[in-house]
């Protein structure tokens, strides 16, 4: 790490004992209260700006491994703070980066970057979720733009959000990811309607069931091509799962930290558990798995930087993170037992939030599935 990066996550450090300490945490989770306080805070140390291709050459040879340390970090402190940050850097910026043209990015990319808010991905359906292509939601052309019909569900920060990103069929006779389009949705617009979802874990990155009832939409709100939606959509999710894979990688290690610390002062037979050979050998393996995980976090945002096809890499980095992150936090609970099942404890925060992340954002079944094809195994080969 880089004394620019190290000195860096410093500063994040000290902006979260300030801005989210631990007990606030802890509040915001049992309240459902989701840090958008911290969009500021971010937007001042100027985190979104490295978001955004710059000037120099060198940092730019750089910037995604920079984001990965940057996106573990905040991590560590709170899940909730890193997924915030990813929303508004993946699904956000990202997505206006790679798919917008001029005039969208001109008007959004500013409110983004200096903290005004957040992009929400409105995707999955009840019948299309590890199956994008079975997008439901349809888009229909008149003479001001588009009307959207359709249902969407579990789409997290769609209240607060300054657009959905509404993936829709724009040719009805498609099938799969061909003719999908993407639209920028106002969240409060006449014809939308939404209902927050309640859930076990992740409580602070608020879900919606939303209804789109013949919603206009201007052509100029249109994101990419028509019916070229599914490339845009591929785009997004590489870099989200990027940068989930480096946020749950923090949490991960704060997990170990936490267990660690358990076992070293809990005493049973007359000495810490941390002395039993058990207990050594598991906190031992669960910080392997993490420091693999790591790795391939970081080698999945240095081939970002290098501009290489990185579909399967971020696959297999979305898959071993989280999956780390289910077996850390069990092994955890495990570890700390009552003490850990206790209400207020945050290794069951950790373990309760894990089970999202293996089948959010591309299930860890889906992902196998797109490694093997890049193998050239699996169902996608020619019988």
């Amino acid at each position: 790490m880089s004394f620019e990066v190290e000195s860096l996550c410093g500063s994040i450090d000290k902006m979260m004992q300030k801005y989210l300490p631990p007990e606030e945490v802890r509040r915001r989770d049992e309240q459902a209260d989701p840090p958008n306080h911290l969009l500021k805070s971010f937007a001042k140390m100027g985190l979104f700006d490295l978001v955004m291709p710059s000037q120099d050459d060198e940092w730019d040879r750089n910037r995604w491994r920079r984001l990965s340390i940057i996106q573990e970090r905040l991590g560590y402190h709170a899940t909730m703070a890193a997924l915030l940050f990813n929303r508004v850097a993946c699904f956000g910026m990202m997505t206006l980066n790679m798919s917008a043209n001029q005039a969208q990015k001109d008007r959004f990319l500013p409110q983004l970057a200096a903290g005004d808010g957040a992009f929400a991905l409105a995707l999955s359906e009840a019948g299309a979720g590890s199956d994008a292509g079975a997008i439901q939601t349809r888009a229909e052309r008149f003479e001001a733009g588009w009307k959207i019909t359709g249902r969407k569900i579990w789409i997290s920060g769609a209240a607060d959000a300054i657009r959905l990103i509404v993936a829709a069929r724009t040719d009805p006779k498609s099938k799969g990811g061909s003719g999908i389009t993407l639209f920028m949705v106002d969240p409060y617009a006449p014809g939308v309607a939404m209902s927050k979802l309640e859930k076990i874990g992740n409580r602070c990155s608020l879900s919606y069931d939303i209804g789109f009832d013949e919603v206009v939409v201007k052509d100029e709100d249109r994101i990419g091509d028509v019916n070229g939606g599914f490339d845009c959509l591929k785009k997004t999710l590489f870099y989200a799962r990027s940068g989930l894979a480096a946020a749950v990688v923090g949490t991960a290690q704060a997990a170990i930290d936490m267990a660690t610390a358990h076992a070293r002062q809990r005493e049973q037979f007359g000495k810490p558990i941390a002395s039993f050979q058990v207990i050594a050998h598991r906190l031992a393996n669960m910080q392997t798995e993490v420091d693999l995980a790591r790795l391939l976090a970081r080698e999945l945002a240095s081939a970002i930087d290098s501009g290489k096809d990185c579909s399967r890499l971020a696959a297999q980095a979305k898959l071993v993170s989280t999956e780390t992150l289910k077996r850390v936090t069990e092994h955890g609970m495990q570890i700390m037992a009552s003490a850990a099942y206790a209400s207020e404890s945050d290794m069951n925060r950790y373990w309760r939030d894990a089970r999202l992340y293996s089948f959010g954002e591309g299930s860890s079944e889906v992902l196998l599935d797109l490694i093997a094809a890049d193998m050239g195994v699996g169902r996608g080969v020619a019988r």
